[in-house]
């Protein structure tokens, strides 16, 4: 069903909004978008209203109610719900901050709990078997031996990786300028590992994949091009499977281990949260029950009673 024009252009106002305040991407403007579009269709199937009226701007607090209880008769994944209530959330504030409507209609409907799935990770001998596994002989080994390095060393989002250019890297000061979620930069130290490997790579191999061709990315391809995300993905686990490590694995779980292991190590959470580039401590708040666990084995081994 075809959403109605008048929602169709409030989405519109919605969507710019977003981006002009929080930088959001596309995928997450598509995404509120999308959940948005949903509300708006499955109103027009239950109301009757006139073609002037917007439908989401009419909408009152028992419709919400009405279309949440709908998707958990539905089955729909609780996550899937609460991103729902989420965007629902937001652009019932929007159109309040509009004066659009004179009452939120999502005020005092809960989100869902949801299970807290703590984030798949390696341990210390899987992330040294994994760096191990490329052959740094050939050219592309290198590279990936570099990328990988890079990964863990630093915590990036693969999104963060792939689209670095040389300039962001600092040899001399150690460190990586990264721009983030939003168009937000931080600063990240490296390590001297893995800037050994930066230096080799850029030295021995990146002049070679790219033949004379020009390119800002930092690590390129045979063709001279950017690395993609789908491409870093196979590689990882094809290494993965030649470092003999059966746990499901993917880009993002460097970065998980990355966090693990500094907890692991005495890190506070808020370090943690800066290196991470989380904007909300909370959302960093998942590797707690790594410093937990630290603490129960620290009191396990020296405590008396432990």
């Amino acid at each position: 069903m075809k959403v109605p024009e008048l929602d169709s252009c409030l989405l519109d106002e919605f969507s710019d909004a977003l981006w002009l305040e929080d930088g959001l991407s596309r995928n997450t403007l598509e995404s509120y978008r999308s959940d948005l579009q949903q509300f708006s269709q499955w109103l027009a199937k239950q109301k009757e209203r006139k073609q002037s009226d917007s439908l989401l701007v009419a909408a009152t607090h028992p419709d919400l109610l009405e279309f949440l209880a709908c998707k958990v008769s539905a089955r729909v994944k609780a996550s899937t719900t609460s991103r729902e209530l989420s965007s629902l959330k937001r652009f019932y504030r929007f159109l309040l901050r509009q004066g659009r409507i004179r009452a939120d209609p999502s005020l005092n409907i809960d989100t869902p709990k949801l299970p807290r799935n703590l984030p798949a990770s390696l341990t210390e001998a899987d992330v040294e078997a994994l760096l191990d596994a490329p052959d740094v002989k050939t050219p592309l080994g290198l590279r990936d031996r570099t990328m990988l390095e890079v990964l863990y060393a630093s915590g990036l989002r693969v999104s963060e990786l792939i689209s670095l250019e040389s300039p962001q890297i600092s040899l001399n000061m150690g460190i990586v300028r990264v721009i983030g979620k939003g168009g937000k930069e931080r600063l990240t130290p490296l390590g001297e590992d893995a800037l050994e490997w930066v230096a080799r790579y850029t030295r021995e191999t990146r002049p070679g994949l790219l033949k004379g061709r020009l390119s800002n990315a930092l690590f390129v391809t045979t063709r001279g091009s950017a690395m993609t995300r789908q491409a870093f993905w196979y590689l990882i686990k094809r290494y993965a499977q030649q470092a003999g490590i059966a746990k499901p694995l993917s880009p993002h779980t460097l970065r998980h281990a990355f966090a693990t292991h500094l907890l692991n190590h005495g890190a506070d959470l808020r370090v943690v949260q800066l290196l991470l580039g989380h904007a909300d401590i909370s959302t960093t708040q998942i590797y707690t029950h790594v410093a937990r666990e630290r603490l129960k084995r620290i009191h396990a081994l020296h405590h008396p009673r432990g």
